[in-house]
């Protein structure tokens, strides 16, 4: 097999939230397996990689590391031969918008132009107009997760009032480059059947350019233990706090409503809540403060360990690309309740019980069939975990986009 060396492009990458940093080091690390030579080109945050990757770090100002004016004054202030671009971060993020999409591809347009030494370019979802003068002198593989027209749409729909609502309309100003550069790219791989027709539609993308490759999981790390006793009302779901997309609100209302039946329900959410923010508050209006403890932070085997010690997994997300909680709640062997939201329902196949987003009532109904009826539900997770076994193993993907890779060189190197 040809040894092709590759340049992954994420425009951020933090190791432990958001999932950007860990897909970008999963995938690495599984094309590194198949013998090829992986440079990460990453802005900040960046990724932790494992070893015989090289990681080449196009350093912006990362902004939104803190929101205190004065930290990011200091940040402009203190950086050693500013650009226009710092400037251009710099005001963009002092008018509520997000910046890092448009310098990020305008960074790495300028260093893979003067470099040319690389065999295909991967994007990972920047979908920014630098992306267009790179993909004319290199083989280009653009990566779009879902297509954030979703989030999009889910923030405005529980903004509250019209300051709100504009400020969210200038943050997701970036989709106006994203739907400009979007029908331009020849080659999008993206992990999910919905995804696909959801960027087909939101974005006007040929059905023709767009291939679907599931993504992998650490199987290493996400896998049934045995050994380890789950606690009997321990239930664990995933959510970025206060971000409307990830139904945690539907979780912890179904909770206080499930607590008269079953006092010992606890819930573990991998997350971090915003200090006094949405959540915060709504935990203590439904009296759930002793009920619910926040792990932030983790490791992959600390976010494997919370699904194993677990006797239930909740994925109430209004609308998921993939779902990564998902499929690693299945590998660990963790029975599962989902929203029947978008990509999930095509992860959880028929190895779980799924309800409709949003509907506390019928999640509390599920969670209480769960109590009901463990032995059913531990039986399909069993199924779960092989399905998931066979199906998110990155050597097999790792496959897959090496057969997408060579047929997008070969594409190229014809025209």
């Amino acid at each position: 097999m040809h040894k092709l060396k590759i340049a992954l492009l994420s425009y951020r990458s933090a190791p432990f939230s958001g999932g950007q940093g860990i897909f970008v080091k999963e995938l690495s690390n599984a094309l590194l397996k198949r013998g090829h030579e992986i440079d990460i080109i990453s802005g900040p945050p960046m990724p932790i990689l494992d070893p015989g990757i090289k990681l080449i770090k196009l350093e912006g100002l990362n902004l939104f590391e803190t929101f205190s004016f004065r930290d990011r004054v200091s940040k402009l202030w203190n950086k050693k031969d500013k650009d226009f671009l710092d400037y251009y971060d710099f005001f963009k993020t002092l008018i509520g918008g997000f910046p890092e999409m448009y310098s990020f591809g305008e960074r790495v347009k300028k260093y893979l132009l003067q470099k040319k030494d690389y065999d295909i370019v991967i994007d990972n979802q920047s979908l920014s107009s630098g992306m267009l003068e790179i993909q004319k002198n290199y083989p280009f593989v653009e990566i779009i997760h879902h297509p954030i027209t979703k989030d999009f749409k889910y923030d405005l729909i529980y903004s509250n009032g019209y300051i709100q609502r504009f400020f969210k309309k200038r943050w997701y100003s970036f989709l106006k480059m994203n739907k400009k550069v979007a029908p331009k790219l020849k080659k999008i791989i993206t992990p999910s059947l919905n995804s696909k027709k959801d960027i087909e539609l939101d974005l006007k993308i040929e059905p023709n350019r767009i291939d679907v490759i599931p993504n992998g999981l650490d199987l290493t790390v996400f896998k049934k233990n045995n050994v380890l006793e789950r606690e009997r009302f321990k239930i664990v779901t995933v959510a970025s706090a206060d971000i409307p997309l990830k139904g945690l609100d539907t979780t912890l209302k179904a909770i206080s409503l499930i607590l008269d039946k079953y006092p010992n329900t606890k819930l573990s959410v991998v997350g971090n809540p915003r200090e006094n923010g949405h959540t915060e508050r709504l935990i203590r209006q439904l009296n759930l403060t002793n009920h619910v403890s926040f792990k932030t932070n983790l490791s992959k085997e600390e976010v494997a360990y919370e699904y194993q010690s677990s006797s239930l997994a909740v994925i109430s997300s209004l609308y998921e690309g993939f779902g990564f909680p998902a499929a690693e709640a299945m590998a660990c062997g963790t029975p599962i309740i989902s929203s029947n939201s978008s990509a999930l329902p095509e992860i959880v196949q028929d190895f779980g019980q799924l309800y409709e987003p949003g509907n506390s009532d019928a999640l509390k109904d599920c969670i209480e069939n769960f109590y009901l009826n463990r032995s059913a539900f531990n039986d399909l997770a069993k199924k779960g975990s092989l399905y998931a076994n066979e199906t998110f193993n990155w050597e097999k993907i790792a496959l897959d986009y090496e057969e997408q890779f060579l047929e997008t060189i070969e594409k190229f190197n014809s025209c």
